[in-house]
């Protein structure tokens, strides 16, 4: 397994995971429709990066983004899924690690994530990367009800 950077042509692989856990836990959301609809404007061209999990047989298992927000100086940690055939493998602990080692690299000082408590794993996860609970205000997603960030 090997993370490797956004190109086009995991476009639709990075739509099709995220589809997919979202919609087994949840309901897609406008700004998730938002969000892939406009990945390159939204996520790429803005100084963010999008990292994908890619099995020995050349699946795409795995995928998060960081997603700038330059209005508030920070950057978020979002849309992490994680195949359901590939979880508990540590995917998404490595999809996490390259995300903030690539923010470090890049003068990033803080990341944010919003999640849901129901999701007691991803939530472990965080915690493990090292991401701190603070005081949820604001949410961009219905289905959020936990606000972590993590200072570099």
């Amino acid at each position: 397994m090997r993370i490797t950077t956004y190109t086009p042509q995991y476009k639709q692989d990075f739509i099709r995971l995220n589809k997919q856990w979202i919609e087994t836990y949840f309901r897609l959301e406008q700004s998730d429709l938002d969000t892939f609809a406009h990945i390159d404007s939204s996520i790429i061209n803005r100084g963010g990066q999008i990292f994908l999990a890619i099995d020995d047989s050349g699946q795409v298992v795995g995928c998060c983004a960081l997603k700038p927000h330059p209005e508030s100086d920070c950057h978020e940690l979002a849309k992490m899924a994680v195949s359901p055939d590939a979880q508990g493998k540590g995917i998404g602990r490595k999809l996490g690690e390259a995300l903030i080692g690539y923010a470090r690299c890049h003068g990033v000082k803080r990341i944010f994530l919003e999640g849901n408590t129901r999701l007691e794993a991803s939530i472990a996860l965080y915690r493990k990367l090292g991401f701190k609970e603070i005081p949820l205000k604001g949410n961009a997603y219905e289905r959020c009800d936990i606000l972590m960030e993590i200072i570099l």
